[in-house]
Parts: C-alpha cells; structure tokens; sequence
C-alpha cells in the first residue's frame, strides 16, 4: 500500500494536542514521515498540565500508515528549533511540509476583557506563544523547505481572513495573536513563492479539541450531548477534518495557485471532496456568518 505523500517528510510544529495532532496523523495516513513536536512528553507536562503527549501522536501518526518521530521542542528557545530542523536534515535530508500550529495559550486570555483590564503578563505571553514562535520556527526551517521545489507551509490560525477582519475574536490580545499568523501567511506567500515553495492561513472550523471536549464534559463519541448546552456545537468539526485539509494540499500537484490564500477546513472540503470522520462536511465560517452570528436557531442544514 502507498499513499499520495510517500516520501515526503513534514514537521508539525505544536502537535500535542488538538488541529496539530490531527494534522500529524493524516499526514501520516497519506504515508508521509512526520516530526511532532510540543512541551507535553511522557516524561514532562507543559503549563497546561493535561495528559496528551508528543509520543502519543507520533504512535497514532504511525498507527495510521506513516511513520512518526516525537522531537520534544519548546519553540520560543531558537536553540532547540534550530537542533530540530538540523535534526530533520540530517535524518532526512529534505522537508516538504511545514505546519505552524503553535498556540499553547488557551490558559492566557479572558473573554471580552479591554486590554487595560487583561492580565498584562499573561497577554505578552500569549503574543510571544502564538507569534514569536511560529516566526522562530519559520526562520529555521524554511531554509531545509526550500532546498526542493514544490514544499508548503502551512499557518494555523483560529478564523478567515475576512472573517476576522470583520469580527472582534475574544480579546485584544486573543484578537491580534490570529490577525498576525494571517498575516505571515502573507508575507511568507511573498517570500517562498519566488522560491517555489507555497505559504496559506489554514483555520479549523469549531474544532472538537480535548480541550473543547472537556469544556463541554464530553468525549468524542458523545459529543453530541453538549448540544443542549450550546445547540451551535452542532457545527463542530473533528481534528482530523483539517488535518485532511492538509493532507489535500500537501498532495495537490498545483497548490501554488493557492500561494498566500487564507482557507478553512469546510471550504478546502468542497474544493477536494474529504469530509469529516463522520463523512459530514461542516462549513463552519460560512454558518457562523449565516446562522450563529446572525442570531438565527441553531440549524445545520446546508452547511454539514
């Protein structure tokens, strides 16, 4: 058996847990060797003290058909990025997909609090885990990316470019951490385009992460029961939905023409024809703007 990205090698930065997990394990489903790393190992939790660990997706990455190496990395020090990617080169001699999905902030941010009343600390935190690091891994990386034509890189963002160019998201700071990793998706379009490399902004609808799961008190396969807390859920999507996502794109022999592009899980979905899990095709950013935000009842047709 061979898949679509036999022999090709990628690097999901921020694979714990949630989209990078997902992402990690379809691309491993499509054959490719993928490097997942995080600060959550077997032998040492991260700040978020939960029990996904970077070994565990890289057994699931094997599991489902590629071959997964965990590369403990903390992605704020330039010193560990750099030992990785030197890592992959001399492991690999090639990467061709890089995703940024470094995020690590879940804990930092208050619902609609003005800056001036936002802890100050946790909100330069949460700038430095959700920007700092993508530019720190980018800088190392790109060089290894860009030695074959054809590599892509993915951002990982929370919201479209328009819908976040019209939509106050949670809080100043919440607010300019997704805004920013829009924008180095096109600036990095700019610069690895003439290189034959290709950069977009990828975001997940209402992803059903472990910790949204257990926002809700609910597992995977009962996930439906939160819908009597918030009906909208009904539009959630598995993590494994945008990592088919990538999975497209890092197969699709003409994904330059998306260089620079900001796309969603649902809207990528209609263009190659995956659907979720549960062989659903939730279009999450267009139901937001038709339904939830327009203050309509939670109602699904059409959209999944």
């Amino acid at each position: 058996m061979t898949g679509p990205l036999d022999g090709r090698v990628a690097l999901v930065a921020g694979a714990t847990r949630g989209a990078g997990r997902g992402i990690a394990v379809e691309l491993g489903a499509a054959g490719a060797t993928v490097y997942v790393t995080g600060r959550s190992t077997r032998a040492r939790r991260s700040e978020y003290d939960r029990p996904e660990t970077i070994e565990d997706t890289a057994d699931l990455v094997t599991a489902a058909g590629g071959r997964g190496i965990a590369v403990p990395t903390d992605h704020l020090e330039p010193d560990q990025v750099r030992a990785l990617v030197a890592r992959v080169d001399r492991e690999q001699g090639r990467l061709d997909v890089l995703v940024n999905d470094i995020w690590g902030a879940e804990h930092l941010f208050d619902w609609d609090a003005p800056v001036w009343e936002h802890d100050l600390d946790k909100g330069l935190r949460l700038l430095r885990l959700a920007v700092e690091t993508h530019a720190i891994t980018s800088h190392h990386a790109l060089p290894l990316l860009l030695r074959h034509p054809g590599g892509l890189v993915v951002e990982v963002t929370d919201g479209t470019a328009d819908y976040n160019r019209d939509t106050y998201r949670v809080s100043f700071f919440y607010d300019l951490a997704k805004s920013s990793v829009l924008r180095m998706a096109f600036a990095l379009a700019h610069e690895v385009g003439p290189r034959g490399a290709t950069a977009v902004a990828l975001t997940p609808g209402w992803m059903r992460s472990e910790i949204m799961l257990g926002h809700f008190g609910v597992e995977e396969d009962t996930w439906r029961d939160a819908l009597e807390r918030e009906p909208h859920f009904a539009i959630s999507e598995s993590p494994r939905y945008v990592g088919r996502a990538v999975a497209a794109l890092a197969a699709d022999p003409d994904v330059a023409r998306r260089n620079g592009q900001s796309l969603s899980s649902g809207g990528l979905a209609r263009d190659y024809g995956f659907t979720d899990l549960d062989g659903s095709r939730p279009d999450a950013w267009r139901y937001l703007v038709e339904v939830q935000d327009a203050g309509k009842p939670a109602d699904t047709t059409g959209y999944r």
